[in-house]
């Protein structure tokens, strides 16, 4: 059984370093339009990441144009992830960060993680 789990399961990017809820990163995605194809830079709060094995993902969210809210999902285990750049860590106390979804301004900001 486990040797035909293992036949399934998809290689891991090299290039994808873990990420924990409330890291600013900026995750460069090769996008395919027509027959180019380019990088395109999306940059946000994690916050969320599910580890469920094959299907393991993180949630990135960004305040695009207006303060309308952007949320993309990202496998841990995609082959389009060109690379991840963590911008700075945040100390957060849960793993699940969906409250920052209602908060605006001052209330959404999330004190910075000094590492030793």
């Amino acid at each position: 059984m486990d040797e035909l789990l293992r036949a399934v399961e998809a290689q891991r990017n090299e290039n994808v370093k873990d990420v924990e809820p409330g890291d600013v990163v900026s995750v460069h995605v090769r996008i395919k339009e027509g027959s180019r194809e380019r990088v395109q830079e999306f940059k946000g709060t994690v916050i969320a990441s599910g580890n469920a094995g094959n299907n393991a993902n993180f949630t990135v969210r960004r305040v695009a144009a207006n303060g309308i809210g952007v949320e993309r999902k990202f496998l841990y285990n995609s082959p389009r992830i060109e690379k991840i750049v963590v911008e700075r860590s945040s100390h957060v106390r849960r793993a699940k960060l969906y409250y920052l979804r209602d908060r605006t301004g001052k209330s959404a900001r999330l004190k910075q993680r000094i590492k030793k």
